[in-house]
């Protein structure tokens, strides 16, 4: 039987429209037939249920499983994508008292019963960060059109090499394509500069904000913009030859 992929989805910034994006991504697999787990590890500052329509599911904490008071069949099941398990982070804990042999395990544990493991990591290249990067087999650094994130992307980009993390792909989000006109950038430019192969382009779409705001998967909400662009690189996740557009 093959394992599952675990899947480290990171910024070198906050604001980049991470956590969007990972529940986007993950519900797109999801809604496509795969089994998949989304593990909230924003320590303190958890919200990839929100982006999921999940926060009224009253999830469990990867720390509660791997602690064994919990099975990770129990992990909670959208409502929606029937598919899709997430587990959150835990409250009142610090990044630094994770137990990572026990997150090993259960990361073990997941990828014999998942297709896709997510590890929504915090922003910023702290102990979440390192913890993520560490086990992932694959990971997806999320960045800005604008110089400052994609400076920011570079430097985590080194920062990943130094790791040995070779398997790494950028997103672009929140891509105006007016603005790349007259600023005249290319994402071209932005995968020069951060020295990684693209992923995907996610232009700029207010559905991703009122998504959030409603509680609601953004792939419930539209199917157009941001939305059709995470089902696009959910399909080159898989492995699908899908062409890198921005619409």
């Amino acid at each position: 039987m093959s394992l599952g992929e675990l899947i480290a989805v990171l910024s070198g910034k906050g604001g980049t429209g991470k956590t969007s994006l990972c529940a986007g991504i993950a519900t797109a697999l999801a809604q496509m037939g795969e089994k998949v787990l989304c593990i909230d590890c924003d320590i303190g500052l958890r919200n990839l249920d929100i982006s999921l329509g999940m926060s009224d599911s009253g999830a469990l904490s990867f720390v509660e499983l791997y602690q064994g008071n919990y099975q990770l069949s129990q992990a909670a099941a959208h409502s929606i994508y029937p598919s899709l398990s997430f587990l959150t982070a835990p409250v009142n804990f610090q990044p630094e008292d994770v137990d990572r042999q026990a997150f090993s395990d259960l990361l073990r544990q997941a990828r014999r019963e998942f297709s896709y493991i997510f590890l929504d990591a915090p922003a910023g290249l702290d102990i979440g960060f390192q913890l993520c990067a560490a086990y992932a087999d694959r990971v997806i650094l999320v960045t800005n059109p604008d110089p400052s994130a994609i400076r920011d992307a570079a430097h985590t980009a080194q920062k990943l090499e130094r790791m040995g993390k070779n398997q790494v792909r950028i997103i672009v989000n929140r891509v105006n394509r007016k603005l790349l006109e007259v600023t005249k950038r290319t994402v071209d430019d932005m995968m020069d500069e951060t020295g990684l192969p693209l992923l995907g382009v996610v232009p700029e779409d207010e559905n991703v904000v009122l998504a959030a705001t409603f509680e609601k998967p953004l792939l419930k909400h539209s199917r157009k913009g941001a939305a059709a662009a995470c089902s696009r690189i959910a399909k080159r996740i898989q492995g699908q030859p899908v062409p890198i557009e921005l619409r």
